[in-house]
């Protein structure tokens, strides 16, 4: 495996956001990253949109045909707190990074930083021990009534990025039901998969244990613990969540091992820190009967591609006198 260290610690933070509040969030996600630094992780992932919030059990006053006014004073307030990138708070995350010494892998609700739009994208960040943002990846394809508060990302940002201790990289929640999106991961090398998620059913498992066999590679899934009584009452729709269960999301993070065993089993009920140490040797041996993109592949019978290029809505062609 070249100069890849053979182990590493890692950390999986299953918190709840500040909800709706950015800056609050943010500065939990540094102390949770010095807490996890402390036990001495390497590389620390926080779950589906920590910054500002997973908006669970929220409408924003949408039925089909019609938005209401107290809808779109929430929309405001989450559009306000969301995260542009780069900006002062992925600052921040970098520089809490470089503190720990370790490789941060944030779930944000992204604001499109090089336009003036209204559109959010739920994104996952990667940073670098040094502070450095590396790269990031947008969620293809938000599920059922997330695709009223989300934009799609498109092929440019799928990173799989290589670390000291093995390539990382990340599909989100439900992402992570797409065969073709999960191909791509593998043929990218994925050795440590990210699957930040806010689904906390017991079936879950069965994906992350699979994606697991079928990768040979580690899965790290994250989730948030969050109770009903973690929202702030001033929102404008706060009534909507008057027949929500106290237990808003009760977590099940989860770290398995390439051949689908847990390393940590799905922690319910409370916020903590999962930490597990990581033989990447375990890789290799694990593809000694299966490597989905090697021996096991029939590239003449199935091939997949993968359009990387950005996707831009505005051509602009100009042509020389």
């Amino acid at each position: 495996m070249g100069n890849q260290q053979h182990a590493v610690r890692v950390a999986v933070v299953q918190a709840a956001s500040v909800i709706m509040d950015r800056e609050a969030t943010t500065q939990k996600a540094v102390s949770l990253t010095l807490q996890a630094a402390e036990k001495g992780a390497k590389l620390v992932v926080f779950p589906e949109a920590f910054i500002p919030a997973y908006p669970r059990g929220l409408t924003f006053g949408t039925t089909v045909g019609s938005r209401s006014p107290e809808g779109r004073q929430d929309w405001l307030c989450y559009w306000e707190n969301s995260v542009p990138v780069p900006s002062e708070t992925t600052e921040v995350l970098g520089e809490a990074a470089r503190k720990a010494g370790v490789y941060l892998v944030m779930g944000v609700i992204e604001r499109d930083s090089e336009s003036s739009g209204g559109t959010l994208y739920c994104s996952v960040l990667f940073f670098g021990p040094d502070g450095t943002l590396l790269g990031k990846h947008r969620k293809l394809k938000p599920t059922a009534s997330e695709r009223i508060i989300w934009g799609e990302g498109d092929g440019s940002t799928l990173p799989v990025l290589d670390t000291p201790y093995g390539k990382i990289g990340a599909l989100i929640c439900w992402e992570n039901y797409m065969p073709l999106a999960r191909a791509a991961m593998y043929a990218k090398g994925v050795q440590i998969y990210i699957a930040p998620t806010a689904d906390a059913r017991d079936v879950w498992q069965s994906t992350l244990r699979h994606i697991a066999l079928e990768g040979r590679c580690f899965v790290l899934s994250c989730n948030q613990y969050v109770t009903k009584d973690m929202y702030p009452t001033d929102l404008a729709c706060y009534h909507e969540l008057e027949s929500s269960p106290y237990e808003m999301c009760r977590g099940g993070s989860a770290i398995v091992g390439p051949l689908g065993e847990y390393l940590v089993e799905p922690v319910y009920g409370r916020e903590d820190i999962l930490i597990a140490d990581l033989d990447l040797r375990l890789i290799a041996s694990s593809q000694f009967d299966f490597d989905v993109v090697g021996h096991y592949a029939r590239p003449d019978v199935f091939q997949l591609l993968v359009n990387e290029e950005k996707q831009e809505s505005v051509t602009w062609v100009r042509h020389s006198r």
